[in-house]
């Protein structure tokens, strides 16, 4: 039996066992739900709570001063308790997704074993009772949990048909917990990859940002690519696949992307998707000589305004595409020596101050994209002196 199998209790702290204590001194069962009860059996932080509860909206409402009716109409509330909030949802089946994000209509019921079915994966399906802190496991969700493995509920067609939003967030889990897809649930995601086209720019936006905030983002990028979904949602780093480069390059331009962003600071999405997009215009400028020599000269250009049409798509923020397509369009710089002071003042104010920290950052993570080594030490030299002038500019 494995180790995971004999978990202790989920503890239960002194806030949340007061909050439960309301509902079930009002006869509502109450259980905690989803990503929390996962984490936690993964040594992982946990961010916030979520709960599931046999009580209406209403019935929330009533038991509580502060509540705010954020998704009333799927039954979830967010109750404001000792200065944390709580996500509260009904326990409830789901009608027919008629868009394939959600449901037509809910219906509310009184059991967590029909809730926990309509959820996505079988990690996702633990419940914590929070009178006595013990797990419920309809779904073999530990066992994937020890196995590292991502797999739909019941049939994984259904899910997915469900919401097509789930086989993105396959890929995401994948990557944030370094876990492997199920192989029928990856089946069913390239059968129904087509679907992915329906899912709107903000939703992509959203998962897209907690991806790169993972620890390896590459390993989403190549689920995304292995089950179809890659060429549909970003086309222009799927037509990266199989572009080879100069001999320096020991990768393609996909895994060079993707291995850059990789190497890219996990403290800034932005500076890791500038990292993601910036080589992606060297689809359309690679020329060979005759001699065999691969070019691709002013590729930046073009990768910016690839960047920006991707980035559009997908509803980032005027800010965000500007930084972005900022870094991308500069990653190209060279300095040597024999710079001149009044050479690199140039480069500060064609960067931007502001910016110089993150280009450098780009510029190490290319490197590492490149043949897995960086060489610090020429910019560290022009970093340095860099430095210096700004002490006398600002």
């Amino acid at each position: 039996m494995s180790s995971i199998a004999h978990m202790k209790k989920f503890p239960i702290s002194k806030t949340v066992a007061q909050f439960a204590s309301y509902f079930t001194q009002n006869n509502f069962s109450i259980y905690i739900v989803g990503g929390g009860v996962r984490d936690w059996i993964l040594k992982r932080d946990i961010t916030d709570y979520d709960f599931a509860t046999s009580a209406t909206p209403q019935e929330v409402m009533s038991l509580f001063h502060k509540v705010i009716p954020t998704g009333i109409d799927h039954g979830t509330v967010t109750v404001l308790f000792k200065g944390e909030q709580f996500e509260v949802t009904t326990f409830r089946t789901d009608d027919e997704y008629l868009d394939k994000r959600r449901p037509k209509s809910v219906s509310y019921i009184t059991s967590i074993e029909e809730d926990l079915k309509r959820r996505d994966f079988t990690m996702n399906a633990l419940a914590v009772n929070t009178s006595n802190g013990e797990l419920v496991d309809l779904h073999n969700g530990l066992i994937d949990i020890e196995k590292k493995t991502i797999r739909a509920i019941g049939d994984p067609l259904i899910r997915f048909k469900e919401d097509a939003l789930r086989m993105v967030r396959a890929c995401r889990f994948a990557s944030t917990l370094n876990f492997k897809i199920d192989v029928e649930t990856k089946k069913a995601m390239k059968e129904l990859s087509p679907s992915i086209t329906s899912i709107s720019g903000e939703r992509i936006h959203i998962e897209l940002f907690k991806i790169l905030e993972a620890q390896k983002p590459s390993i989403a990028f190549i689920e995304m690519d292995e089950s179809g979904i890659l060429p549909l949602l970003f086309p222009e780093l799927a037509a990266c696949k199989g572009v080879t480069q100069k001999e320096n390059h020991i990768y393609d331009v996909f895994y060079h992307s993707i291995y850059a962003c990789d190497a890219s600071p996990k403290t800034d999405v932005l500076v890791r998707l500038a990292a993601l997009l910036h080589d992606i215009g060297k689809v359309e400028t690679k020329k060979i000589d005759e001699y065999g020599n691969i070019t691709f000269y002013h590729h930046e250009i073009k990768s910016v305004t690839l960047a920006k049409n991707l980035l559009m798509r997908i509803k980032c923020s005027n800010q965000e595409i500007q930084k972005v397509t900022h870094l991308i369009r500069h990653h190209m710089f060279h300095y040597t020596p024999d710079f001149t002071d009044a050479a690199v003042r140039r480069f500060i104010a064609k960067i931007g101050v502001e910016y110089i920290e993150d280009v450098f950052s780009l510029r190490l993570s290319d490197q590492k994209g490149t043949n897995d080594t960086i060489h610090r030490e020429n910019l560290v030299e022009f970093k340095k002196r860099i430095e210096i002038l700004l002490i006398f500019i600002c």
